[in-house]
Parts: C-alpha cells; sequence; structure tokens
C-alpha cells in the first residue's frame, strides 16, 4: 500500500516530498530592522541562486530563556511590523513563533507559517488556536517527546476547521545534564506520519542553560548533523544565522555565521543530489 505523503505550501514555496529541499533561516531573534533587512536580503540571495526554496524566521519574542533578564526581542506587534516589512520588501515568506493563544490572530495576519515551540508542543489550546487561522504550522518537537508522540500533535490539528496542513520539526532530545542528543530515527519515524519533516540543525547543538543564566552552543557540529538530516531525507533544514554569531543577542553560540551559510547549503544539495539519484535502489 503506497504512503499518502502531504504537501503544504508556505506562501509560495512548497514542502513536502517532491519539491526542492526547503531552508528556513534567519537569526534567533529580532534585534533591530537593519539586521533583519540585511540577513533575509543575503539569504533570499543566496537561495535564489541555488534554487532552493526559502522561508526566513526570526522570533519576535523569546518568552522561554534561561533568564529573567536575557533578551526577549521586540515584542508581538512591533516584531510582526518588522517581519511585514521584510515579507513585503523582499517578496518572501516569513515565519515566527507565538507562545500563547492570545497572539493567534495578530501573528496570523503577517505570518506565512507559525511556529509553536518545542516546550509548548503538547499545548492543546495553542496548537488548535494556531491550526484554525488558515496557516500552515510548524511544530518542533519537544526534547521531551518520543519522535512517535508526534502522531497525537497531528491528531490534535488534523481536523480543526481552515487547518493547512503541518510540517514537524526535531531539535534534539533531552541527554543528561545541559545538553541535546539527535537520533536520526526519528527523522524516520515522524516522515512515517505521512507530513513534511524539518530538522533544526542549530538548536540540536544548544548546550541549555550550560552557562548558568545563559544556553551555550556547539556550533562546529551544525553541518554534520544537517548533512546527515539532508542523507536521511529531510523535506526541509532549519538554520538560525547572524552575521556576527558572538554579537547575537542570542543563542549566538549555536547560531551559524552567515558568511558561512552558502558554502553549508551547497553541501546539503550535493548530498540531496545523490540521496535522490539513488533512491531507487535502496530499501529499507
Amino acid at each position: 500500500m503506497t504512503q499518502i505523503m502531504h504537501k503544504i505550501e508556505i506562501g509560495n514555496v512548497p514542502l513536502g516530498r517532491g519539491a526542492p529541499l526547503c531552508i528556513i533561516a534567519g537569526p534567533c531573534v529580532i534585534e533591530s530592522l537593519d539586521n533583519l533587512r540585511y540577513t533575509a536580503k543575503t539569504l533570499k540571495d543566496i537561495t535564489s541562486q541555488l534554487n532552493v526554496g526559502f522561508v526566513f524566521k526570526s522570533s519576535f519574542d523569546k518568552a522561554n530563556r534561561s533568564s529573567a533578564s536575557s533578551f526577549r526581542g521586540p515584542g508581538l506587534t512591533k516584531g510582526l511590523k518588522m517581519l511585514q516589512t521584510i515579507k513585503e520588501e523582499l517578496d518572501i515568506p516569513v515565519l515566527s513563533d507565538i507562545h500563547e493563544t492570545s497572539q493567534t490572530k495578530e501573528a496570523s495576519l503577517v505570518l506565512d507559517c507559525i511556529q509553536i515551540p518545542a516546550f509548548l508542543a503538547r499545548q492543546t489550546d495553542l496548537l488548535v488556536s494556531a491550526a484554525s487561522c488558515g496557516k500552515p504550522l510548524n511544530v518542533k518537537k519537544g526534547q521531551f517527546m518520543a519522535p512517535g508522540d508526534m502522531a497525537n500533535v497531528i491528531d490534535k490539528v488534523k481536523d480543526v476547521p481552515n487547518f493547512k496542513g503541518i510540517s514537524l520539526c526535531e531539535r534534539g532530545a533531552s541527554f543528561g545534564y545541559h545538553n541535546l542528543v539527535v537520533d536520526m530515527r526519528s527523522l524516520v519515524i515522524m516522515r512515517e506520519l505521512s507530513w513534511p519533516v524539518i530538522f533544526d540543525a542549530t538548536h540540536s547543538v544548544q548546550l541549555p542553560a550550560a552557562s548558568g543564566s545563559v544556553s551555550s552552543g556547539e556550533r562546529h557540529f551544525v553541518p554534520a548533523l544537517a548533512r546527515a538530516a539532508v542523507a536521511v531525507g529531510v523535506d526541509g533544514v532549519f538554520l538560525e544565522t547572524h552575521p556576527d554569531p558572538p554579537k547575537a543577542l542570542c543563542d549566538g553560540p549555536n547560531q551559524w555565521p552567515l558568511d558561512q551559510f552558502a558554502t553549508l547549503i551547497k553541501s546539503l544539495l550535493a548530498i540531496r543530489k545523490e540521496v535522490e539519484n539513488h533512491a531507487e535502489t535502496i530499501t529499507s
């Protein structure tokens, strides 16, 4: 029996089996309009040249920071206004995360895809609210969840009126103190749930709260994990990137340097091509 594989559309970018590799990328948090504009323009130029789908991502509010004193972003209204500016100036789809049901309506007026953070992946009211707004969802698998548990997330939203589809995003699982581990089997398991799967290559190398009041990270592992995920057969890769990661106001240690972005994507596309060339000769 042939498995049904759903596709979704994020703005004008297709995501799913048969579609080009999708890249979801941008700064972890909105720092300024100038930073947002420069990063988005650079990413659009790179992805256009490489003929890959591109969705711009940045958070208007990082509500789950380790410390109360950590920078959270400009907030809902101001942040969405900046994302709207980027969307209109560069003609690209935009994605950001919401944390409360009260944010759904305002966010849906701007965003082309609504992201549910990993810590909130089981929050039924939030999932249903987001699914009802007429935009596709990108739900990050909680660090505390098994990949098969994402079937319950799908069940919560698939019959909601105005549901426009969902992608499932792997970002590592809790592993000992201040560390995460990626089990590549989870990408296969989640893809068997018939919806597109995204691999978050930058949060997967995060060391949560490893520096006490802030998270640290191991950026040098990003290429290895991203390449492995593409070899497994994911539909998209999520990468937080910054022009100067050491000066980033959030998650600097695990953000990928913008000036190395093109090189990384080229390596992923080379692997993707090989996987597609041999897809018919490999059986599970």
